[in-house]
């Protein structure tokens, strides 16, 4: 059995974002290849997000010390937790370093006795540099898009305009404040053949509520229902010509970006800050932009409408890009390979080292076995 736990005290929401569509997206693959995994939350009972995922297995725990009692490989998702679990537990790292102080000794003293996991090369670096340890024992297993948005079929575009879409949370780092301000840069704002609209994902935090109804009064865009499963994703996606990914580099950066795989295999071009993970999930389709700067995002935009409509090769090679199944292949690997020594173990076994008798050829050696040097020779 492989048990993701969920970060305890919080319910496992549909289509709100990457960690969770990668949580999902591998226990469903897992089961389809008869590999035995499961979700797991704490605290919560039944109300812990199961009912937006039917076809997955859950396990309610009441505390989280009861992760200890789960048989098989456990795998934290997001957040360390110092558990004593059944065999050694893993973690995946969805999210950059924490930066308040008491959050960073939290992660530092949880993370110490697990095996890490990064969704990209910047991640395993950046969380390298944070924890000191070296970038080697941190894997990388990639993040992926569902099948389904590269089966989707794209409809003609009846609009004649290009459909722009904003498929990120409603959340300052994910660079929602740096679209606003584009949609009044002069390129952008006089032309009305451009339909910008966002989804209501994360209009279920109070933060997402605000900017929700900002966007709500905003006549330059339309918001629309938030979609909860990868099927209805792929529809609206392969109604839209470019996704934009301005996300906030000031405090936040995007470990990975699972909404430009998405977009990608569903025949979108993407136009996304160069910052953080961003970077890695170009399949052929992504613009780079310097991140928070509206000026740069529009221009960026600009060029992807010039570049015309994602062509159908490009589409297909993305498409063979970034599977499910590479990723839990992937996951599955480094299950199987040794484990990295963790900080912890170094650090147990120097005071080990440093407790255990003096050796025989350092001890005091007795007066019969000590020989002086005489004037002028070597000692004996």
């Amino acid at each position: 059995m492989i048990s993701f736990v969920w970060s305890p005290g919080n319910r496992l929401p549909a289509g709100t974002g990457g960690s969770e569509n990668y949580t999902v997206g591998q226990v469903r693959e897992l089961n389809r290849r008869g590999v035995p995994a499961q979700v797991v939350t704490v605290g919560l009972g039944e109300d812990d997000g199961r009912d937006g995922f039917p076809d997955l297995p859950f396990v309610s725990l009441a505390t989280l010390a009861d992760v200890g009692d789960l048989p098989g490989t456990v795998v934290f998702v997001n957040e360390p937790h110092v558990v004593r679990t059944r065999e050694p537990a893993f973690l995946i790292l969805h999210n950059p370093p924490p930066l308040r102080e008491h959050e960073r000794a939290f992660a530092v003293e949880g993370t110490r006795d697990l095996t890490l996991i990064a969704t990209s090369r910047y991640a395993a670096a950046l969380w390298a540099r944070f924890l000191d340890v070296d970038p080697g024992t941190i894997s990388v297993v990639y993040p992926f898009a569902e099948p389904c948005f590269a089966d989707e079929p794209r409809p003609e575009n009846v609009t004649g305009k290009t459909r722009v879409l904003f498929a990120g949370r409603l959340s300052p780092e994910k660079g929602v404040y740096t679209l606003l301000s584009m949609l009044h840069i002069d390129v952008i704002d006089d032309d009305v053949e451009l339909l910008f609209t966002a989804t209501s994902a994360g209009a279920d935090k109070p933060q997402g509520r605000i900017i929700e109804q900002m966007l709500d009064v905003h006549p330059g865009i339309s918001v629309v229902p938030s979609r909860t499963t990868p099927e209805s994703m792929a529809a609206l996606m392969a109604t839209q010509d470019v996704v934009v990914m301005p996300s906030n580099s000031q405090y936040w950066h995007e470990t990975f970006g699972i909404v430009s795989l998405e977009a990608q295999h569903a025949g979108c071009r993407v136009v996304a800050s160069d910052d953080g993970g961003l970077p890695e999930t170009d399949c052929g389709g992504v613009m780079l932009v310097a991140p928070d700067d509206a000026e740069a995002l529009a221009w960026g935009l600009r060029r992807a409408i010039g570049g015309g409509p994602l062509p159908d090769a490009t589409r297909r090679a993305a498409g063979r890009m970034f599977t499910v199944a590479q990723s839990v292949d992937a996951l599955l690997e480094v299950f199987a390979r040794p484990r990295p020594i963790s900080p912890a173990r170094v650090v147990r076994e120097l005071e080990e080292l440093i407790a255990a008798p003096a050796a025989a050829s350092t001890r005091a050696m007795s007066p019969a076995h000590v020989v002086t040097a005489g004037k002028g020779g070597p000692a004996r």
